[in-house]
């Protein structure tokens, strides 16, 4: 058994490094909700000027951030919000536009590689009629988790910007691996978001930030998201400390996010060579990897089972399914050791030997939003 868990579950289980931990606790601090902490004005500028846009704001969450982007954008109850069938919005956000904002979903379907067909957006836009929701928003996600963490093109999304803006529409961009997608495409992050009235950034999922996430737009938006925040019960005090952390996950991990990318296709190529299960490399374009089991007497319950036996903590996302998330504390040997341990598992499974025991890592298929 290994010394230490690899943990592939999410890029949202890393934990802070020493120099995050050294400067939340060397943080000037003040008071963030009368908007006065120093080291929170300092990060939310540097995000502004890092997304493109004239303000930031940091909230929470990443659900928080898009929760409150749809509201800003959407201000009257009974607005319409055009986003993926298979969105994180959409689906793993607890239905927060509409149960809290009265905000109506009108989904496009999501194609295998993130995107909705330009002509089906076009097609969603309602006409002014006293039947019908007002349309308001068009929503992306950026890299777009359940395609497998595949990156939206910057000429895609400067196109249904364009989309948005010809019918007066808003653009909201759910980024939260959004500089997964930078590196990946090799695209600057402010380019790639250009087309966007607003983006959110998660820090605390590859970014390896303990807490947070940021939203940026211009200064209308972020006065009016401020609000929002605060009604929302997001508005924290001496936030700086966290925005210290995230401040050096940015400085530091964005530099890192390659080296996953890399790691995730390495684990790709060498689960290709497992009997019992399917996986297209050329698919991995970011930090995730998807994987089927084709043997029917095997689940991926059951086969996350035995892995955590190992020490190897993976996330069953469907009846075949499990996801692997690569993150800056997985290194080569443990990408080495999970394959080897994904091989022994089979083994076991398949000739009666395992002990089949309830997951203990705290995965469940429905906490596959991470």
């Amino acid at each position: 058994m290994a010394s230490k868990v690899v943990d592939l579950r999410s890029d949202t289980v890393t934990k802070p490094s020493e120099a995050m931990r050294a400067a939340m606790a060397a943080a000037e601090v003040d008071d963030d909700v009368v908007g006065v902490d120093p080291t929170a004005q300092r990060f939310q500028a540097e995000m502004a000027a890092l997304m493109g846009k004239e303000a930031a704001l940091f909230v929470p969450s990443g659900t928080m951030g898009n929760l409150i982007s749809v509201l800003v954008h959407c201000d009257v109850r009974g607005s319409e919000a055009i986003l993926g069938d298979n969105s994180h919005i959409h689906v793993y956000e607890n239905g927060g536009i509409s149960t809290i904002g009265g905000v109506h979903p009108k989904t496009v379907r999501n194609n295998p590689d993130g995107t909705m067909d330009v002509d089906k957006i076009v097609a969603a836009i309602r006409h002014p009629d006293l039947h019908y929701p007002t349309t308001r928003l068009i929503c992306l996600e950026n890299t777009h988790g359940n395609s497998g963490g595949k990156c939206l093109s910057v000429e895609y999304t400067d196109k249904v910007g364009e989309i948005a803006k010809i019918h007066g529409l808003k653009l909201h961009i759910d980024g939260a691996r959004i500089f997964n997608a930078s590196v990946a495409l090799g695209v600057p992050v402010d380019r790639l978001v250009k087309a966007a009235d607003s983006v959110s950034v998660c820090l605390s999922k590859g970014l390896g930030a303990p807490v947070g996430s940021v939203i940026v737009g211009s200064k209308d938006f972020i006065e009016k998201a401020k609000i929002l925040r605060k009604t929302l019960g997001g508005g924290m005090r001496q936030v700086g400390v966290l925005c210290a952390a995230a401040h050096v996950a940015i400085r530091d991990t964005v530099g890192k996010l390659a080296d996953d990318h890399r790691k995730a296709r390495a684990l790709a190529e060498g689960l290709k060579k497992i009997k019992h299960i399917t996986v297209d490399p050329a698919s991995v374009e970011t930090n995730m990897v998807f994987f089927d089991i084709v043997d029917p007497r095997i689940s991926p319950d059951n086969l996350c089972q035995v892995l955590e036996q190992h020490n190897v903590l993976a996330m069953p996302v469907s009846s075949k399914s499990i996801r692997f998330v690569l993150h800056y504390q997985i290194s080569d040997s443990d990408v080495e050791y999970a394959l080897t341990c994904v091989e022994k598992a089979f083994e076991e499974l398949l000739k009666g030997g395992a002990r089949l025991e309830p997951l203990a890592n705290g995965t469940t298929r429905s906490s596959y939003g991470h």
